[in-house]
């Protein structure tokens, strides 16, 4: 419950939208950013595969990270 996935969409050193697997969605900081994250909250299959990539890429790796601390 405490693994996050973030993934982040930068552009000249800001970052205008953002998928937090906490929230579940896309978030837009910038003008740009929440039009994406409108257009793209509403495609359901592209939410699935962003929370799947918590499973794919976190939770394969936590027990990894884990073991070196």
């Amino acid at each position: 419950k405490d693994i996050q996935y973030v993934d982040s969409y930068c552009y000249n050193k800001l970052e205008f939208i953002r998928f937090d697997s906490n929230v579940g969605k896309f978030v837009g900081y910038t003008e740009l950013g929440v039009k994406n994250a409108e257009i793209w909250n509403k495609d359901p299959s592209k939410i699935a595969a962003m929370k799947a990539q918590r499973e794919a890429v976190c939770m394969n790796n936590v027990g990894i990270d884990y073991q070196v601390v």
